[in-house]
This record gives structure tokens, sequence and C-alpha cells, in this order.
């Protein structure tokens, strides 16, 4: 009988050792190796196939050719219902792709892959894994959210042989695997959810995936720090990685794309949680801005780019007293040590002390601003709650700060511009490098080229 061998695995980055060790080598990591279990090779067993990615790229793996000749074709997409999900896409699914959808427990995952599905089995085959719910469990599901049942296969399994087997009877255009955390391989001894059934799992059914043209639909779970749980490799086998945000007591969901092979990163789409499941929102801006008619100190709305279009987003800056030695500077949809920069940009280029303040920041909405161009909002907001003076209305705010007081212009100024004259608002002050030639009708662009110049402004 073969001795069974073991190996310890990084569960960061994958990278495999014969023998334990406190730090991997490859991605510098502390305590991160797991022993894994390896199954002895069979004698007589065929050797695996490579699989090409002929399904989308027009050539295999085996062909030698120039890169001049090889085929641009558009990309063929398959759309998923849902125009917010097909942003984040890139354009919708593209069959042979891999796609894993990532979110916190009560995210909405489940519910927005089963919305999906129903929808795309009313014309064409699919095939729906649940790994972690019963039959009956997903039929109540789709029953209270008032989906079409009809035409969609549903396979309550964990076994990825039975899956494959199933699979290629079946032969669905779109498979979903709800997660692959639950997912196993009879030939390893380990787990599931442990770091080589979660490998090996997701590597053959990503296989299957190229091999035979089916959009792979994966659910991933995630850590208490919001990345996705299972080796680091896992999100180097697919092809896109999505990520599901939205806490338990807010309504509104934002899909952003981590990776994609297929189409931006950068791209937003935003979902309410409605009793009928998620709803996709059209407009944005007009779910952030729903303030009352009362403005109030530290209250100010800014423009910020996700992906191809303009978001208008409101910001809330609370400043009060300190009873500590070392005030509190806290940031919830904002980068916390940008906040601790910008403050020290206002005080020695603007003149305003913080550093007996507590600064609490807020983006409206549970949005997570990622870009620059919120900093000079930020620093406008901060100085309105600090002197207790509510800002206009009609007055909306971008541009980047530099270190030395200076107002940077960013990226696509005058659709954002645009974007705020649509909305209602009279009024901007934006980077000098951002001012239009002629400002839309009804709008007062204020240009600056320095803090103190906008601090002027107001």
């Amino acid at each position: 009988m073969a001795k069974a061998k073991s190996a310890f695995v990084c569960t960061e980055c994958g990278a495999d050792y014969s023998k334990w060790q406190g730090q991997c080598s490859s991605c510098r990591e502390w305590n991160t190796l797991s022993e894994v279990r390896l199954a002895p090779s069979r004698p007589g067993a065929p050797a695996a196939a490579t699989t090409g990615r002929s399904g989308y790229a027009g050539v295999t793996s085996r062909e030698v050719v120039d890169l001049s000749a090889v085929d641009l074709s558009e990309v063929p997409r398959l759309s998923s219902t849902f125009d917010e999900f097909d942003r984040v896409l890139g354009g919708g699914l593209v069959p042979g792709s891999a796609v894993l959808l990532g979110g916190h427990p009560g995210a909405g995952k489940s519910t927005l892959l089963l919305q999906t599905a129903c929808k795309l089995a009313q014309g064409r085959r699919v095939l729906y894994v649940t790994g972690e719910e019963s039959l009956s469990q997903v039929a109540m599901r789709a029953h209270r959210l008032q989906l079409p049942t009809q035409g969609l296969k549903m396979l309550a399994e964990t076994s990825v042989e039975t899956i494959l087997a199933v699979a290629e009877r079946e032969r669905p255009e779109i498979l979903v695997i709800d997660s692959i955390q639950t997912m196993h391989l009879e030939d390893i001894s380990s787990a599931p959810g442990g770091v080589a059934q979660v490998r090996e799992s997701a590597a053959a059914l990503t296989r299957f995936a190229k091999g035979s043209n089916t959009v792979l639909l994966l659910v991933g779970h995630v850590t208490k720090d919001g990345s996705l749980a299972g080796p680091k490799v896992l999100e180097h086998m697919i092809d896109a990685s999505l990520l599901l945000e939205g806490g338990a007591d807010s309504r509104f969901r934002t899909l952003r794309g981590q990776k994609n092979r297929f189409g931006a990163v950068n791209e937003l789409g935003v979902f309410a949680m409605l009793e009928h499941g998620l709803k996709e929102v059209k407009n944005p801006s007009a779910i952030f801005l729903s303030r009352g008619e009362e403005q109030s100190p530290g209250s100010l709305v800014m423009v910020v780019w996700e992906g191809t279009r303009p978001i208008l987003v409101e910001v809330q800056a609370l400043l009060d007293d300190s009873p500590l030695g070392n005030p509190r500077r806290v940031a919830v949809g904002l980068d916390a040590n940008r906040l601790a920069m910008l403050l020290a940009v206002l005080h020695r280029h603007g003149g305003l002390f913080t550093g007996d303040q507590d600064v609490f920041l807020n983006v409206v909405g549970g949005v997570k601003v990622l870009e620059t161009s919120a900093d000079l909002a930020v620093l406008l907001a901060v100085v309105s709650s600090l002197q207790g003076r509510a800002l206009a209305k009609e007055l909306v705010v971008f541009g980047e700060v530099g270190l030395s007081g200076e107002i940077r212009p960013v990226p696509s100024g005058q659709e954002r511009i645009v974007e705020a004259a649509k909305h209602g608002f009279t009024r901007a002050i934006v980077p000098r490098g951002n001012a239009p030639k002629q400002a839309p009708p009804g709008m007062e662009v204020v240009a600056v080229d320095k803090l103190s110049e906008a601090l002027e402004a107001l």
C-alpha cells in the first residue's frame, strides 16, 4: 500500500513546501503554512489533458502563432439580466469564464445568483448546485422572491466528481456553485474548505468550464477582514473576482470588481435589498443625495468617479472637543490614514488647528470612496463642522489636495460638473485644471489653485 504523503501549503500565496517553516519564502508572511495530505498516485492513471482557452481565445495552448495573427473579434457576451451586474463584469458573462462572487454572510450573494439563474433559465440551460442549503430551502427562497422557477435545474451535492458527471450529462450554459468552500474531491483527504480542497476543487471546475464553454459562477466566503477565504491562488485561477459589500443594517449593496480579465476593475454596481430580492439602482446619485430640507454643518456633496460614470455622494464630518490626550480619527468609507494627512495639511496651509478635536467622518449610503478626488470635499466638510457653519445646499466640491496645499486636477472633471448640474447644483469649487471653458447653464464654477483659495471661496 502506497504511503500517504503530505505537503505544507501557504494559505496566502499557495506556495508549497516539503516541510514546515515559520515564514513563507514567496510572500514573506509568517505562520501561514498548513499541512495538506496528498493522495498517492494511482498506477496507470492517464495524465491530465492540457486545456487551452480555445473557448474564447480562438487558439489552443499547443499552437505557436504570431501576435498580429490573433483573432481580434469581440468576445461574445451573455447578459446576466441585471444591467449593474453586466456593468461590473465588463459587458456581461463570457462563455468559458470563471467568476468568483464573495461577500460577508447576509450580503446577498446567493440571492443575486438565484435571481440571475432563474431569469437566465427561461431561455438557457442553467444548473444550480447548492452545497450549503437543501433544495427545499432554495425553493422557499425563490417562492418568497416571486421568481420564475420553471426550467432551472437544481442539484444538492458537494462532491466535485458527481457535479462534473452531472454537468457532462446536462451540458449547461451557466453553472452556479454555492459555495466553493463546501466542495470536495474524493482523492484529497483534507476536510472541505481546506487549502487543498478549495484549490483543487476550483481547478477541476475551472478546467471543465474552459473545455465546455460553460459560464462558471462560484460563491466564495470571506474572512473577518473582508478578504476572500481560502488560498490566494484561488484568485489567480478565476477570470473575475467580485465583492458584494453592504452591512446587515443597510438596504443598499455595492458590487465592486477586484479582478476582471474581460473588463475594467474599477466599475461599481449598486443594488437595493427589497422584499422581493435585489433590485438594481439605475441612478445611484439620487439615493445617496436624499438629504433633509435643513442643511447642517459638516455636510457637503462631492463627485466621485466610479468606472465609467460619476456618482454624487454626501460626506459628513463631525468635530468635538476630545477628552483624550490622543484625539480619535474615525473615517467610515474613507482611508483613515489619508484623513490624518489632510488634517495636517489643513493646519499647515489653512491655519486651522484640529489637534484637540475628535474627528469623525462618514460617507452616506455605505459607499467606499477609494479615489483622491474626495480630498477637498473632506477638508471643507471638516472646516464647516469646526466653525459650526452650514454650507450651501447647492454646493458641490471635488479635487485632490497635495502636501504643499495645492489643489490638483482629477480625471473626468468636465463630466463631474455636468453630472452635478443635472441634479440641480448651482455652484462648484473645483481645481483650476478642471475648470471648463464654458460652464453648464445655471452653474457657477469656482476654480482654485490652493487650499487657502478654496477656504476663501466658502
